[in-house]
């Protein structure tokens, strides 16, 4: 279950710190709730299944999508490569060029193993769960495949 979100002194409400387990139909009732947002699920639901199909077992939501601002311009998102098989991931998953342009264009946001470096200490993973503006910790959600 998606729990409600709350000011942390940034620009939007963010969810509490933490990772929220949750389906694809709890996203989209919780975050589809406009036309921005309802491409914007759609593009990440699209990945999610393209991910299930090599055999990930969980992807994890972040960005501005999973805050309260009305129009966010995308999702990000990671996924744990453990036990995946590479043959029948599609290549754009593993396409960073160009500030990630063929996953944007793809999906509508961008979709990182879990296991990389977001910043060259921290996991995606990790890296997520602090608000940008503020530095403090904020929830992300995970989908298990």
């Amino acid at each position: 279950m998606i729990p409600a979100s709350a000011k942390i002194d940034g620009i939007w409400k963010v969810l509490p710190p933490g990772v929220h387990d949750a389906t694809l139909d709890e996203i989209e009732q919780r975050f589809a709730t406009n036309e921005t947002r309802r491409r914007l699920y759609e593009g990440f639901a699209r990945g999610v299944e393209a991910l299930k199909r090599a055999g990930c077992k969980e992807v994890l939501l972040d960005g501005s999508f999973v805050t309260d601002k009305p129009n966010p311009g995308d999702f990000d998102a990671c996924w744990d490569p453990t036990g995946m098989d590479p043959k029948k991931l599609d290549p754009v998953f593993l396409d960073f060029s160009d500030g990630r342009r063929e996953q944007k264009r793809k999906f509508g946001g961008e979709f990182f193993p879990s296991s990389a470096r977001a910043n060259g200490s921290r996991t995606f993973v990790e890296f997520f769960q602090n608000d940008k503006y503020t530095g403090k910790p904020k929830g992300i959600v995970r989908v298990r495949l």
